[in-house]
């Protein structure tokens, strides 16, 4: 909720316009929902552009001080069990954030919902990088090594059918995990399907 109302209001402050028109949210970058937030509200595309870094640092600002102290109880079931298990092997895997959220406001979310710890600075594809979701898993391999990380050794993990689609365009396995707004049945494009994060353990162990 803080998140959403943060892109509105940075929108409100930088464009003069009221935001008040309803988009999809789920899966999406903060840059596309805030275009169509834009563009419903009567904002070209050229204003639009040429307003967005300003946006962005807003949005993020209004986040930083609205966001939740404590968001531990939004964490899907079996996210930490399966972070933890994972960063204790480094050997075999490596954390990256791919999220269409704003870099700083994917940050702040995931400080104040204890996991935050689990992803390095320097790292991942965010919604500040790209408008496209298709871009980010690219970007964050080649922010994850030199030359870019491999695509035979890449998983996405989602919860959205967006998801899925942004693995494909990179051609990289994808997971999907079923505690999110879509059931197991929207998900079943992904290369494998759980209703519990946990159960990735052993799927992304035997694609390692």
């Amino acid at each position: 909720m803080a998140h959403g109302l943060a892109l509105r209001e940075a929108g409100e402050r930088v464009y003069g316009v009221p935001l008040e028109g309803e988009v999809p949210y789920a899966g999406r970058t903060d840059a596309a929902i805030a275009r169509d937030l834009l563009t419903i509200a009567g904002v070209q595309d050229t204003a639009i552009d040429a307003g967005w870094a300003e946006m962005q640092a807003v949005a993020a600002d209004i986040y930083a001080r609205s966001c939740p102290a404590d968001l531990s109880e939004t964490v899907a079931p079996g996210i930490l069990e399966l972070l933890t298990e994972l960063a204790a092997r480094p050997d075999e895997f490596r954390l990256s954030l791919v999220t269409g959220n704003l870099q700083r406001v994917a940050r702040v979310k995931l400080a104040s919902a204890g996991i935050g710890h689990y992803f390095e600075d320097g790292q991942g594809g965010f919604g500040s990088d790209a408008e496209d979701r298709g871009r980010l898993p690219a970007i964050a391999r080649a922010r994850a090594a030199s030359p870019p990380w491999p695509r035979s050794r890449t998983a996405v993990i989602g919860d959205t059918p967006h998801d899925i689609a942004c693995a494909r365009v990179d051609e990289v396995r994808v997971a999907a995990v079923a505690t999110g707004p879509f059931a197991v049945a929207a998900l079943a494009d992904a290369d494998a399907v759980v209703d519990d994060a946990r159960a990735l353990l052993p799927v992304l162990s035997d694609w390692a």
